[in-house]
């Protein structure tokens, strides 16, 4: 358990996190593994799931054509590694999922800690909730911020067309 404390220490997601409250969201967590190219979880699935990269690679794509199935039209638009986390909104929404996981790369290990088990905690230790929300609004700010600059480097360094 203390390396899977050790690990939790070292994720943006937990940052700030006392030794006791490392090891209270270490009793939740769950390993996985995952062979290079399996899914995840599907775009548009139901979102119930927090996940942690312990290692290895996972890409996340979104499906251009809009039908939720990935087919050949799926476009990766983020590599996640060790320590990062995904799926983080599952903890704010119970929607559908807005992009597909897929592993990157071969043996590669996730956390999951499920949604119900993340929020009784964050209830009953308020400042446990309060320091995993904090650090989940940077995290997500911190990746609007990316997308934002992407899109206006799409926008405004592509070549125009001629006519």
């Amino acid at each position: 358990m203390s390396n899977l404390v050790n690990f939790l220490k070292q994720s943006d997601i937990f940052f700030q996190f006392t030794p006791t409250q490392l090891e209270m969201v270490a009793n939740l967590c769950q390993e996985m593994n995952f062979d290079m190219d399996q899914i995840i979880f599907q775009e548009n699935s139901s979102s119930k799931e927090l996940y942690v990269i312990m290692q290895g690679e996972v890409d996340i794509l979104i499906n251009r054509g809009g039908t939720g199935a990935l087919g050949k039209s799926g476009t990766v638009v983020a590599r996640l590694r060790r320590g990062q986390s995904f799926g983080e909104v599952a903890l704010v929404d119970e929607g559908l999922r807005s992009a597909t996981a897929r592993a990157a790369q071969k043996d590669t290990r996730l956390l999951v800690i499920s949604r119900d088990k993340i929020v009784m905690l964050c209830e009953t230790y308020p400042q446990l909730g309060y320091r995993l929300m904090y650090n989940l609004a940077a995290d997500l700010a911190m990746k609007i911020r990316n997308t934002d600059l992407r899109i206006r480097e799409q926008l405004l360094y592509k070549p125009t067309e001629s006519k």
